[in-house]
């Protein structure tokens, strides 16, 4: 009986298009293009412009430190998120922050998260860079620390070095681009990844997290980052979505962040889970090259050789989200990592 109306109820949240983050079961999570429904764990603001003859909002999150209305001596900090996630899942981040006196603004890219998903729009590391420095302009921040993690990295790389006056410290958690993936890897058109898209399914989602995040471990702290992607599959816009995943891998691919590093003036800290295996690209490198993808275990010192203020912090037994794996081991360097 009780099940039932466990159905019941979740097929009058979906027939009203109105979506809960409550684990039913499997297929019954729907959510839209910009996740309607889906609470953000601060409150969603939005940025607005006209690309491409179209209207669009970018999403984010300004939270203010209690310090701040005090004191403003420090900057702003702007997490920037990875591929597979949005700005909700920097949450703990951003109270720790806010602990210690800073300001957080946490965007949801353009294709991702609560922002508009475009089909025809520029996605690139330079447009995106472009976007998040306008949307600080916006907000009257113009000194800021830049933290991105995994494609986030990426990104955060490019601010530094179009922005060197404002980027007052870079930090970088498991960033992928610290090996030039197109170097390494075999040329892929659209197709080939829109194809993947179209075939993944919730468990493929799981599966691959499972082993290459959390080395076969699995919490609900992990299966929450999934939900989001769960929605949008069982979701009227599963399709669109798909379309806009696979535009954004073009730039990982095409855009070396690595080739850049050398040229940073700012502070950089480098914070790796030594675990993390994560290589766009490895399961179609390049029958010439004879080279392991994703070592973030040796990624470390390599970075370090190419521009001498790295500051290297290395996490032992964890993976590609070592602010998820280990909230408290990670939250010590990264206090370490601003100073």
């Amino acid at each position: 009986m009780r099940q039932f109306k466990n159905n019941l109820i979740a097929l009058l949240f979906l027939a009203l298009g109105v979506c809960s983050n409550l684990s039913w079961s499997a297929g019954t999570i729907a959510y839209n293009e910009t996740l309607d429904g889906f609470k953000y764990p601060f409150a969603v603001d939005y940025y607005k412009f006209e690309s491409f003859g179209q209207d669009l909002k970018m999403a984010y999150m300004h939270v203010r430190s209690p310090m701040t209305e005090t004191s403003s001596s420090k900057p702003t900090a702007v997490l920037l998120h990875g591929k597979n996630f949005s700005g909700f899942y920097w949450e703990e981040v951003a109270h720790s922050l806010q602990d210690w006196g800073y300001d957080v603004l946490i965007p949801d890219q353009i294709g991702f998260g609560k922002s508009s998903k475009p089909v025809n729009f520029q996605y690139s590391f330079r447009q995106f860079a472009r976007l998040t420095h306008e949307l600080l302009k916006s907000k009257g921040i113009d000194k800021f620390i830049v933290i991105g993690h995994s494609m986030g990295g990426m990104l955060a790389i490019e601010m530094a070095y179009l922005f060197p006056k404002e980027v007052q410290n870079l930090v970088l958690v498991n960033p992928i681009g610290l090996e030039d993936y197109g170097y390494y890897s075999a040329p892929k058109p659209y197709e080939f990844f829109l194809n993947y898209e179209r075939k993944k399914t919730i468990e493929d989602i799981i599966a691959y997290q499972k082993k290459n995040y959390y080395a076969g471990q699995w919490e609900e702290k992990y299966e929450a980052l999934t939900r989001i992607h769960e929605g949008w599959l069982n979701g009227p816009d599963a399709e669109k979505i798909q379309t806009v995943n696979a535009l954004t891998y073009n730039m990982i691919f095409s855009e070396p962040a690595i080739l850049k590093v050398p040229e940073l003036q700012t502070n950089i800290s480098l914070i790796l889970g030594t675990r993390d295996r994560t290589g766009p690209g490895r399961g179609w490198r390049s029958n010439e090259l004879d080279y392991e993808l994703g070592r973030y275990d040796k990624l470390g010192n390599h970075i370090k050789q190419k521009n001498k203020k790295v500051r290297l912090f290395e996490l032992n037994e964890l993976g590609h989200l070592p602010q998820i794996e280990d909230y408290s081991r990670f939250e010590s360097v990264l206090k370490k990592s601003l100073q």
